[in-house]
């Protein structure tokens, strides 16, 4: 067993920039070819195209993914290109402020369209896809459905409201999903991010220079995660080494969930 996803077929949503690029590129290191999805037409062929320059196969599907025709048109242009598909990464998501109490403030219905509806919809659409390969091919290890989700679920502030039950949503869907599909050789896991130096992250410490301190402070090993450390779990958990694990909400953190710090959001 090992990492090689050689000739695999990944889908990566959310894969323009942050974690969800990350996870693209060291999935096509990996040997998988490789469809990037998101709605940033320009960002994401760009690093599409950096990509096929270091020889990966991979195709950009650029699109309004909370559309369920948008969603059938990816799967759809994925295997008239590469005819199949064994691993799903769910990682188009979306980090705003809200305001519980104020519903003009509360962004919910957007962030749970982004963060939960996406991620639902795909899946469903995907495990279908999957089960059927296996009545062609007979595989044991069908595929592999890997959500990326927050540790907001457990740090509950006031303004992520909305964020915070979105990665709660996620990962009950990681654990139903994994119960209702195991049968079929799909697993489904999800990788819980917290203190990672995300687009978003990098923008907010852009605009308030003591968020980078804090944020190193209130984590036990004293310093922001890379995209690329995210990703690695990622990668994991797509590969064969991780094929009896299925269920599961991993989370990396650098130990930030182990103080429960409630002055510093997630992120």
């Amino acid at each position: 067993m090992e990492y090689n996803l050689f000739r695999k077929t990944a889908i990566v949503t959310g894969a323009s920039n942050g974690v969800g690029l990350s996870v693209a590129q060291l999935l096509c290191a990996a040997g998988a070819n490789v469809v990037l999805a998101d709605e940033d037409e320009a960002s994401l062929n760009e690093e599409t195209e950096l990509l096929k320059k270091k020889g990966f196969n991979v195709i950009a599907f650029s699109g309004d993914l909370t559309k369920k025709l948008t969603l059938n048109n990816l799967v759809a242009t994925t295997i008239d290109e590469f005819e199949k598909i064994e691993v799903l990464v769910n990682g188009y998501r979306q980090i705003n402020l809200s305001n519980a109490l104020i519903p003009e403030k509360d962004n919910f219905q957007k962030l749970f369209d982004q963060n939960f509806m996406v991620s639902l919809r795909l899946s469903q659409i995907v495990a279908k896809k999957m089960i059927n390969q296996k009545n062609i091919e007979g595989n044991k290890d069908n595929g592999s459905i890997i959500n990326l989700s927050s540790i907001a679920d457990r740090l509950l502030q006031p303004e992520t409201f909305a964020y915070s039950i979105c990665a709660a949503s996620v990962n009950q869907l990681t654990r139903s999903l994994a119960v209702a599909v195991a049968d079929k050789g799909i697993r489904v896991n999800a990788v819980a991010m917290g203190s990672i130096m995300s687009t978003t992250l990098k923008e907010m410490i852009r605009e308030d220079l003591d968020l980078h301190d804090q944020v190193k402070e209130t984590t036990p090993l004293k310093r922001i995660g890379e995209t690329e450390e995210a990703a690695s779990t990622v990668l994991y958990l797509a590969s064969s080494l991780s094929s009896f694990i299925t269920g599961q909400i991993i989370t990396i953190d650098g130990g930030r969930t182990l103080t429960e710090n409630i002055k510093i959001s997630a992120y």
